[in-house]
């Protein structure tokens, strides 16, 4: 069993911004890909960024050039930088990981939330 908690979440302005994180705890082996995703009332839930094990990549095309997705394996925790924030950004943001015990599953956070106004 795996806990996912995210922080970091608030309310900022035009152009600002926050740093999401997301810890993992529980029984596990080691952790795969870790995501990001976030969903905006009446929106699907979407994929912001991902990154492996190995430190690859990837970005939704909305979010590319502004935010900035990283991992520490030590601390079991994955970070959500987010610069030069728009309205259009506001969402709940959701953690989800891959974890490897004696199979692969993957876990869900319970979301944080993300506000960009003046």
């Amino acid at each position: 069993q795996v806990q996912l908690v995210e922080s970091g979440g608030g309310l900022v302005q035009p152009g600002g911004s926050l740093r999401l994180s997301c810890a993992a705890s529980g029984s596990f082996a080691s952790i795969n890909t870790m995501s990001w995703y976030r969903q905006a009332p009446g929106k699907q839930r979407d994929l912001v960024a991902s990154i492996t094990n190995r430190g690859t990549t990837n970005y939704g095309d909305s979010v590319k050039g502004r935010f900035t997705i990283s991992r520490d394996n030590a601390k079991n925790t994955v970070y959500l930088q987010m610069n030069s924030l728009k309205p259009e950004d506001t969402a709940v943001y959701y953690c989800n990981g891959e974890f490897l015990w004696l199979r692969i599953e993957n876990y869900w956070g319970q979301g944080t939330q993300v506000t960009v106004s003046s």
